[in-house]
Protein backbone atom coordinates (compact mmCIF):
# COMPACT_ATOMS: atom_id res chain seq x y z
CA UNK A 1 0.00 0.00 0.00
CA UNK A 2 1.57 3.23 -1.14
CA UNK A 3 -0.32 6.39 -0.34
CA UNK A 4 -0.39 9.42 -2.57
CA UNK A 5 -1.72 12.83 -1.60
CA UNK A 6 -4.23 13.41 -4.32
CA UNK A 7 -7.86 14.28 -4.59
CA UNK A 8 -10.53 11.74 -5.36
CA UNK A 9 -11.05 13.53 -8.66
CA UNK A 10 -7.44 13.09 -9.69
CA UNK A 11 -7.51 9.47 -8.53
CA UNK A 12 -10.64 8.76 -10.56
CA UNK A 13 -9.15 10.48 -13.59
CA UNK A 14 -5.90 8.50 -13.30
CA UNK A 15 -7.85 5.25 -13.11
CA UNK A 16 -9.79 6.13 -16.25
CA UNK A 17 -6.58 7.00 -18.08
CA UNK A 18 -4.99 3.77 -16.87
CA UNK A 19 -7.92 1.68 -18.02
CA UNK A 20 -7.90 3.39 -21.40
CA UNK A 21 -4.19 2.70 -21.72
CA UNK A 22 -4.71 -0.93 -20.70
CA UNK A 23 -7.37 -1.30 -23.39
CA UNK A 24 -5.04 0.26 -25.93
CA UNK A 25 -2.17 -2.01 -24.87
CA UNK A 26 -4.39 -5.07 -25.10
CA UNK A 27 -5.36 -4.24 -28.65
CA UNK A 28 -1.79 -3.38 -29.63
CA UNK A 29 0.25 -5.96 -27.80
CA UNK A 30 -1.68 -8.72 -26.11
CA UNK A 31 -4.47 -9.99 -28.35
CA UNK A 32 -2.25 -12.71 -29.75
CA UNK A 33 -1.48 -13.90 -26.22
CA UNK A 34 -4.96 -15.42 -26.04
CA UNK A 35 -4.22 -17.83 -28.90
CA UNK A 36 -4.63 -21.32 -27.35
CA UNK A 37 -1.84 -22.79 -29.46
CA UNK A 38 0.55 -20.05 -28.33
CA UNK A 39 -0.44 -20.54 -24.69
CA UNK A 40 0.11 -24.30 -25.01
CA UNK A 41 3.53 -23.76 -26.53
CA UNK A 42 4.40 -21.35 -23.74
CA UNK A 43 3.33 -23.88 -21.13
CA UNK A 44 5.71 -26.43 -22.64
CA UNK A 45 8.50 -23.84 -22.66
CA UNK A 46 7.81 -22.75 -19.08
CA UNK A 47 7.83 -26.30 -17.75
CA UNK A 48 10.40 -28.11 -19.84
CA UNK A 49 12.66 -25.83 -21.91
CA UNK A 50 16.18 -25.35 -20.55
CA UNK A 51 17.22 -23.03 -23.42
CA UNK A 52 20.47 -24.97 -23.69
CA UNK A 53 21.60 -24.11 -20.16
CA UNK A 54 22.99 -27.64 -19.66
CA UNK A 55 26.38 -26.30 -20.71
CA UNK A 56 26.47 -24.23 -17.51
CA UNK A 57 24.75 -26.46 -14.96
CA UNK A 58 26.38 -29.69 -16.14
CA UNK A 59 29.30 -28.72 -18.35
CA UNK A 60 30.66 -26.17 -15.88
CA UNK A 61 29.13 -26.94 -12.48
CA UNK A 62 28.77 -30.73 -12.90
CA UNK A 63 25.46 -30.77 -11.05
CA UNK A 64 24.41 -33.84 -13.02
CA UNK A 65 27.31 -35.75 -11.46
CA UNK A 66 26.47 -34.40 -8.00
CA UNK A 67 22.87 -35.59 -8.37
CA UNK A 68 23.84 -39.04 -9.65
CA UNK A 69 26.43 -39.74 -6.96
CA UNK A 70 29.46 -41.99 -7.08
CA UNK A 71 27.38 -45.18 -7.33
CA UNK A 72 25.74 -43.92 -10.53
CA UNK A 73 28.72 -42.52 -12.39
CA UNK A 74 28.97 -39.18 -10.59
CA UNK A 75 30.69 -38.02 -7.43
CA UNK A 76 29.85 -37.82 -3.74
CA UNK A 77 26.80 -39.31 -2.04
CA UNK A 78 24.36 -38.18 -4.72
CA UNK A 79 20.98 -36.51 -4.24
CA UNK A 80 18.19 -38.76 -3.02
CA UNK A 81 14.53 -37.77 -3.34
CA UNK A 82 14.50 -36.98 0.38
CA UNK A 83 17.48 -34.67 -0.06
CA UNK A 84 15.95 -33.08 -3.13
CA UNK A 85 12.69 -32.42 -1.31
CA UNK A 86 14.61 -31.05 1.67
CA UNK A 87 16.21 -28.35 -0.50
CA UNK A 88 12.84 -27.41 -1.97
CA UNK A 89 12.70 -29.32 -5.24
CA UNK A 90 9.22 -30.59 -6.07
CA UNK A 91 7.83 -33.70 -7.74
CA UNK A 92 4.94 -33.64 -10.20
CA UNK A 93 2.64 -36.44 -9.04
CA UNK A 94 0.76 -36.39 -12.33
CA UNK A 95 3.94 -37.45 -14.15
CA UNK A 96 4.20 -40.62 -12.07
CA UNK A 97 2.83 -43.86 -13.58
CA UNK A 98 0.44 -45.87 -11.41
CA UNK A 99 3.03 -48.55 -10.72
CA UNK A 100 5.53 -45.97 -9.48
CA UNK A 101 2.90 -44.40 -7.24
CA UNK A 102 2.08 -47.83 -5.80
CA UNK A 103 5.76 -48.60 -5.27
CA UNK A 104 6.32 -45.33 -3.42
CA UNK A 105 3.26 -45.89 -1.26
CA UNK A 106 4.29 -49.45 -0.40
CA UNK A 107 7.87 -48.50 0.36
CA UNK A 108 9.21 -50.67 -2.46
CA UNK A 109 10.96 -47.60 -3.90
CA UNK A 110 13.57 -46.04 -1.65
CA UNK A 111 13.39 -42.30 -1.27
CA UNK A 112 16.89 -42.40 0.21
CA UNK A 113 18.50 -43.67 -2.99
CA UNK A 114 19.86 -41.26 -5.66
CA UNK A 115 18.93 -43.89 -8.24
CA UNK A 116 15.29 -43.07 -7.47
CA UNK A 117 16.00 -39.42 -8.25
CA UNK A 118 17.38 -40.48 -11.62
CA UNK A 119 14.24 -42.50 -12.26
CA UNK A 120 12.11 -39.43 -11.46
CA UNK A 121 14.20 -37.33 -13.84
CA UNK A 122 13.62 -39.88 -16.60
CA UNK A 123 9.88 -39.39 -16.03
CA UNK A 124 10.21 -35.58 -16.26
CA UNK A 125 8.71 -35.54 -12.79
CA UNK A 126 11.17 -33.25 -10.99
CA UNK A 127 9.62 -29.81 -11.39
CA UNK A 128 11.95 -27.43 -13.19
CA UNK A 129 14.82 -29.88 -13.66
CA UNK A 130 15.37 -31.51 -17.06
CA UNK A 131 17.44 -34.70 -17.18
CA UNK A 132 19.09 -35.80 -20.41
CA UNK A 133 19.96 -39.48 -20.68
CA UNK A 134 21.87 -41.53 -23.24
CA UNK A 135 20.51 -44.64 -24.95
CA UNK A 136 21.69 -46.84 -22.10
CA UNK A 137 19.87 -44.75 -19.51
CA UNK A 138 22.91 -42.95 -18.07
CA UNK A 139 22.38 -39.32 -17.02
CA UNK A 140 24.47 -37.14 -19.33
CA UNK A 141 23.39 -33.65 -18.26
CA UNK A 142 20.75 -31.63 -16.47
CA UNK A 143 19.23 -28.26 -17.23
CA UNK A 144 16.85 -26.02 -15.33
CA UNK A 145 13.63 -24.41 -16.56
CA UNK A 146 11.44 -21.48 -15.55
CA UNK A 147 9.40 -23.85 -13.40
CA UNK A 148 12.28 -24.52 -11.03
CA UNK A 149 11.70 -21.18 -9.29
CA UNK A 150 8.21 -20.25 -10.44
CA UNK A 151 6.23 -23.43 -9.80
CA UNK A 152 5.44 -25.52 -6.79
CA UNK A 153 3.00 -28.37 -6.06
CA UNK A 154 -0.14 -28.74 -3.96
CA UNK A 155 1.32 -31.49 -1.71
CA UNK A 156 -1.69 -33.67 -2.52
CA UNK A 157 0.40 -36.86 -2.60
CA UNK A 158 2.94 -36.03 0.10
CA UNK A 159 4.90 -32.95 1.21
CA UNK A 160 6.67 -31.70 -1.89
CA UNK A 161 4.83 -34.13 -4.17
CA UNK A 162 1.57 -33.20 -5.88
CA UNK A 163 -0.07 -31.43 -8.79
CA UNK A 164 1.84 -28.55 -10.33
CA UNK A 165 0.98 -24.99 -9.36
CA UNK A 166 2.56 -23.00 -12.17
CA UNK A 167 3.31 -19.37 -11.48
CA UNK A 168 3.52 -19.88 -7.72
CA UNK A 169 6.91 -18.91 -6.29
CA UNK A 170 8.83 -21.85 -4.85
CA UNK A 171 9.64 -20.34 -1.48
CA UNK A 172 11.08 -23.68 -0.31
CA UNK A 173 13.74 -23.77 -3.02
CA UNK A 174 17.22 -23.32 -1.58
CA UNK A 175 19.07 -22.20 -4.69
CA UNK A 176 22.29 -21.46 -2.83
CA UNK A 177 22.49 -24.94 -1.35
CA UNK A 178 21.74 -26.54 -4.72
CA UNK A 179 24.45 -24.54 -6.49
CA UNK A 180 26.85 -25.47 -3.67
CA UNK A 181 26.60 -29.11 -4.72
CA UNK A 182 29.12 -28.33 -7.44
CA UNK A 183 32.70 -29.58 -7.20
CA UNK A 184 33.72 -26.67 -9.43
CA UNK A 185 32.59 -23.41 -7.86
CA UNK A 186 35.80 -21.61 -8.83
CA UNK A 187 34.48 -20.19 -12.14
CA UNK A 188 31.65 -18.42 -10.30
CA UNK A 189 34.07 -17.23 -7.62
CA UNK A 190 36.34 -15.87 -10.35
CA UNK A 191 33.39 -14.11 -11.98
CA UNK A 192 32.68 -12.31 -8.71
CA UNK A 193 36.37 -11.78 -7.84
CA UNK A 194 36.18 -13.67 -4.55
CA UNK A 195 37.70 -16.91 -3.31
CA UNK A 196 35.69 -20.11 -3.35
CA UNK A 197 35.09 -20.34 0.44
CA UNK A 198 33.67 -16.80 0.37
CA UNK A 199 31.37 -17.73 -2.50
CA UNK A 200 30.11 -20.83 -0.73
CA UNK A 201 29.48 -18.80 2.42
CA UNK A 202 27.41 -16.28 0.46
CA UNK A 203 25.40 -19.06 -1.17
CA UNK A 204 24.66 -20.52 2.27
CA UNK A 205 23.27 -17.17 3.41
CA UNK A 206 20.55 -16.95 0.77
CA UNK A 207 18.27 -19.49 2.44
CA UNK A 208 15.00 -20.98 1.16
CA UNK A 209 12.98 -19.04 -1.37
CA UNK A 210 15.61 -16.39 -2.11
CA UNK A 211 17.90 -15.65 -5.01
CA UNK A 212 20.40 -12.84 -5.62
CA UNK A 213 19.92 -12.08 -9.31
CA UNK A 214 21.64 -8.70 -9.31
CA UNK A 215 24.70 -10.11 -7.52
CA UNK A 216 25.90 -11.33 -10.91
CA UNK A 217 25.57 -7.81 -12.30
CA UNK A 218 27.04 -5.60 -9.55
CA UNK A 219 28.85 -8.05 -7.24
CA UNK A 220 27.09 -6.81 -4.10
CA UNK A 221 26.55 -9.83 -1.87
CA UNK A 222 25.58 -7.91 1.27
CA UNK A 223 23.44 -4.92 2.10
CA UNK A 224 24.98 -1.92 3.91
CA UNK A 225 23.51 -3.25 7.16
CA UNK A 226 25.40 -6.53 6.70
CA UNK A 227 22.37 -8.63 5.79
CA UNK A 228 22.48 -10.82 2.70
CA UNK A 229 21.40 -9.04 -0.48
CA UNK A 230 19.03 -11.71 -1.78
CA UNK A 231 15.39 -11.25 -2.71
CA UNK A 232 12.35 -13.48 -2.49
CA UNK A 233 11.52 -15.51 -5.58
CA UNK A 234 8.52 -13.62 -7.02
CA UNK A 235 5.22 -14.97 -8.29
CA UNK A 236 4.70 -15.38 -12.04
CA UNK A 237 0.89 -15.35 -11.91
CA UNK A 238 -1.55 -12.46 -12.31
CA UNK A 239 0.84 -10.60 -14.60
CA UNK A 240 -1.47 -9.75 -17.51
CA UNK A 241 -1.75 -5.97 -17.74
CA UNK A 242 1.11 -5.36 -15.30
CA UNK A 243 3.67 -3.20 -17.06
CA UNK A 244 6.78 -3.83 -14.97
CA UNK A 245 7.35 -7.31 -13.65
CA UNK A 246 10.18 -7.03 -11.13
CA UNK A 247 10.43 -5.58 -7.64
CA UNK A 248 12.34 -2.57 -8.95
CA UNK A 249 10.90 -2.27 -12.44
CA UNK A 250 13.75 -3.54 -14.59
CA UNK A 251 11.40 -4.11 -17.52
CA UNK A 252 8.30 -5.77 -18.92
CA UNK A 253 7.72 -9.50 -18.81
CA UNK A 254 9.41 -10.26 -22.14
CA UNK A 255 12.50 -8.27 -21.21
CA UNK A 256 12.80 -9.99 -17.83
CA UNK A 257 12.20 -13.46 -19.25
CA UNK A 258 15.05 -12.84 -21.68
CA UNK A 259 17.25 -11.40 -18.93
CA UNK A 260 16.72 -14.43 -16.71
CA UNK A 261 16.95 -17.05 -19.46
CA UNK A 262 20.25 -15.62 -20.71
CA UNK A 263 21.97 -14.24 -17.61
CA UNK A 264 20.61 -16.26 -14.67
CA UNK A 265 19.66 -19.63 -16.17
CA UNK A 266 22.64 -19.33 -18.53
CA UNK A 267 20.67 -20.38 -21.57
CA UNK A 268 21.87 -19.82 -25.13
CA UNK A 269 20.18 -16.78 -26.65
CA UNK A 270 20.61 -13.17 -27.69
CA UNK A 271 20.18 -10.36 -25.18
CA UNK A 272 20.93 -6.65 -25.20
CA UNK A 273 20.65 -3.99 -22.51
CA UNK A 274 22.98 -0.93 -22.61
CA UNK A 275 22.41 -0.36 -18.88
CA UNK A 276 24.63 -3.34 -18.17
CA UNK A 277 27.56 -1.70 -19.95
CA UNK A 278 27.88 0.77 -17.05
CA UNK A 279 31.10 -0.44 -15.43
CA UNK A 280 30.56 1.72 -12.37
CA UNK A 281 27.09 0.49 -11.54
CA UNK A 282 27.34 -3.03 -12.98
CA UNK A 283 31.04 -3.94 -12.94
CA UNK A 284 30.49 -7.71 -13.21
CA UNK A 285 28.04 -7.36 -16.09
CA UNK A 286 30.20 -4.86 -17.96
CA UNK A 287 33.35 -6.94 -17.57
CA UNK A 288 31.59 -10.02 -18.92
CA UNK A 289 29.65 -8.22 -21.70
CA UNK A 290 26.26 -9.24 -20.27
CA UNK A 291 24.73 -6.20 -21.95
CA UNK A 292 25.34 -7.68 -25.39
CA UNK A 293 24.97 -11.46 -25.45
CA UNK A 294 24.83 -13.33 -28.75
CA UNK A 295 24.55 -17.02 -29.55
CA UNK A 296 24.06 -18.90 -32.78
CA UNK A 297 21.65 -20.56 -32.73
CA UNK A 298 19.55 -18.37 -30.45
CA UNK A 299 17.51 -20.83 -28.37
CA UNK A 300 15.55 -18.20 -26.42
CA UNK A 301 14.20 -15.25 -28.39
CA UNK A 302 11.76 -17.14 -30.61
CA UNK A 303 10.10 -18.65 -27.52
CA UNK A 304 9.51 -15.44 -25.59
CA UNK A 305 6.13 -14.60 -27.13
CA UNK A 306 4.69 -18.01 -26.24
CA UNK A 307 6.22 -17.86 -22.77
CA UNK A 308 4.57 -14.49 -22.17
CA UNK A 309 1.23 -15.83 -23.42
CA UNK A 310 1.33 -18.72 -20.96
CA UNK A 311 2.32 -16.51 -18.05
CA UNK A 312 -0.47 -14.08 -18.92
CA UNK A 313 -2.90 -17.00 -18.88
CA UNK A 314 -2.09 -17.81 -15.24
CA UNK A 315 -4.53 -15.90 -13.04
CA UNK A 316 -3.71 -15.04 -9.46
CA UNK A 317 -5.07 -17.89 -7.31
CA UNK A 318 -7.96 -17.36 -4.94
CA UNK A 319 -7.34 -17.98 -1.23
CA UNK A 320 -8.78 -21.23 0.15
CA UNK A 321 -12.06 -21.15 2.02
CA UNK A 322 -11.62 -20.50 5.70
CA UNK A 323 -8.22 -18.87 5.32
CA UNK A 324 -9.52 -15.43 6.26
CA UNK A 325 -12.38 -13.83 8.18
CA UNK A 326 -14.97 -12.83 5.55
CA UNK A 327 -16.78 -10.27 7.70
CA UNK A 328 -13.51 -8.62 8.70
CA UNK A 329 -12.36 -8.64 5.07
CA UNK A 330 -15.52 -6.84 4.01
CA UNK A 331 -14.83 -4.12 6.56
CA UNK A 332 -11.20 -4.11 5.51
CA UNK A 333 -12.11 -3.48 1.88
CA UNK A 334 -13.81 -0.24 2.84
CA UNK A 335 -10.69 0.81 4.76
CA UNK A 336 -8.50 -0.15 1.78
CA UNK A 337 -10.55 1.98 -0.62
CA UNK A 338 -11.24 4.93 1.65
CA UNK A 339 -9.56 5.70 4.97
CA UNK A 340 -6.20 4.09 4.20
CA UNK A 341 -6.29 5.12 0.51
CA UNK A 342 -4.41 1.96 -0.47
CA UNK A 343 -6.22 1.97 -3.82
CA UNK A 344 -4.47 5.20 -4.76
CA UNK A 345 -1.64 2.99 -5.99
CA UNK A 346 -2.95 -0.56 -5.64
CA UNK A 347 -5.69 0.11 -8.19
CA UNK A 348 -8.22 -2.73 -8.58
CA UNK A 349 -8.46 -5.10 -10.37
CA UNK A 350 -4.70 -5.42 -10.92
CA UNK A 351 -3.93 -3.84 -7.54
CA UNK A 352 -1.07 -1.85 -9.05
CA UNK A 353 -0.99 1.22 -11.28
CA UNK A 354 -1.39 -0.06 -14.84
CA UNK A 355 0.64 2.80 -16.36
CA UNK A 356 3.30 4.21 -14.02
CA UNK A 357 3.86 2.03 -10.98
CA UNK A 358 7.26 3.17 -9.73
CA UNK A 359 7.89 4.97 -6.44
CA UNK A 360 10.93 6.20 -4.56
CA UNK A 361 12.10 4.53 -1.39
CA UNK A 362 11.22 7.69 0.52
CA UNK A 363 7.61 7.47 -0.63
CA UNK A 364 7.16 4.01 0.81
CA UNK A 365 9.33 4.53 3.85
CA UNK A 366 12.11 1.99 3.35
CA UNK A 367 15.80 2.08 2.40
CA UNK A 368 16.80 2.56 -1.23
CA UNK A 369 19.52 -0.12 -1.47
CA UNK A 370 17.70 -2.51 -3.80
CA UNK A 371 16.05 0.29 -5.78
CA UNK A 372 19.39 1.90 -6.59
CA UNK A 373 20.69 -1.41 -7.96
CA UNK A 374 18.11 -1.20 -10.75
CA UNK A 375 18.08 1.09 -13.79
CA UNK A 376 14.97 2.82 -12.41
CA UNK A 377 16.25 3.67 -8.93
CA UNK A 378 12.72 3.01 -7.65
CA UNK A 379 10.40 0.31 -6.34
CA UNK A 380 7.41 -1.06 -8.21
CA UNK A 381 3.93 -1.15 -6.71
CA UNK A 382 3.43 -4.87 -6.18
CA UNK A 383 0.17 -6.44 -7.47
CA UNK A 384 -1.70 -7.89 -4.50
CA UNK A 385 -3.64 -10.80 -6.03
CA UNK A 386 -2.86 -14.18 -4.50
CA UNK A 387 -0.92 -12.85 -1.53
CA UNK A 388 -1.58 -16.07 0.40
CA UNK A 389 0.42 -18.02 -2.21
CA UNK A 390 3.52 -15.90 -1.61
CA UNK A 391 3.30 -15.40 2.13
CA UNK A 392 6.07 -17.85 3.03
CA UNK A 393 9.28 -15.95 3.61
CA UNK A 394 7.59 -12.65 4.30
CA UNK A 395 6.56 -9.63 2.26
CA UNK A 396 8.37 -6.97 0.25
CA UNK A 397 11.22 -7.80 -2.07
CA UNK A 398 13.43 -9.11 0.71
CA UNK A 399 10.82 -10.48 3.11
CA UNK A 400 11.50 -7.78 5.68
CA UNK A 401 7.90 -7.88 6.90
CA UNK A 402 7.12 -11.35 8.23
CA UNK A 403 3.32 -11.12 8.08
CA UNK A 404 0.67 -8.84 6.58
CA UNK A 405 -0.01 -7.29 9.96
CA UNK A 406 3.54 -5.94 9.87
CA UNK A 407 2.97 -4.44 6.41
CA UNK A 408 -0.20 -2.72 7.59
CA UNK A 409 1.56 -1.43 10.71
CA UNK A 410 4.36 0.00 8.57
CA UNK A 411 2.02 2.00 6.35
CA UNK A 412 -0.13 3.06 9.26
CA UNK A 413 2.98 4.67 10.70
CA UNK A 414 4.47 5.89 7.42
CA UNK A 415 1.34 7.75 6.34
CA UNK A 416 -0.15 8.60 9.74
CA UNK A 417 -3.33 6.74 8.90
CA UNK A 418 -4.46 6.58 12.54
CA UNK A 419 -6.00 3.16 12.06
CA UNK A 420 -7.34 1.53 15.19
CA UNK A 421 -6.23 -1.95 16.20
CA UNK A 422 -9.46 -3.40 14.82
CA UNK A 423 -9.13 -1.47 11.56
CA UNK A 424 -5.60 -2.74 11.06
CA UNK A 425 -6.76 -6.29 11.66
CA UNK A 426 -9.65 -5.86 9.21
CA UNK A 427 -7.35 -4.44 6.57
CA UNK A 428 -4.98 -7.41 6.95
CA UNK A 429 -7.92 -9.79 6.54
CA UNK A 430 -8.94 -8.03 3.32
CA UNK A 431 -5.42 -8.42 1.95
CA UNK A 432 -5.61 -12.13 2.77
CA UNK A 433 -8.82 -12.34 0.73
CA UNK A 434 -7.30 -11.02 -2.50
Amino acid sequence: MIRKKQSLFILALSVLVALAQCKKDKIKDHTEDENPALVAAGKETFRFDSFGDEEFWSGLLHLDKAIAGANNGGFGPGVSPKTALAVGLKVDAEALPANVVAAIQSGAVSLDDPATTLALLKLNAVVGVKGNFDASGVLKSIGITCASCHSTVDNSFAPGIGKRLDGWPNRDLNVGTIVSLTDNAQPIADLLHVDEPTLRNVLSLWGPGKFAAVLFMDGKALRPDGKVAANLIPAAFGMKGVGLTTYTGWGDITYWNSFVANLEMHGKGNFSDPHLNDATKYPIAAENHFGNVTNNPDLITSKLAALRAYQYSIDAPKPPAGSFDQAAATRGKDIFLNKAKCASCHVPPLFTEPVNNLHTAAEIGIDDFEALRSPTGKYRTTPLGGLFARAKGGFYHDGRFAILDDVVAHYNSQFNLNLSTNEKQDLAEYLKSL
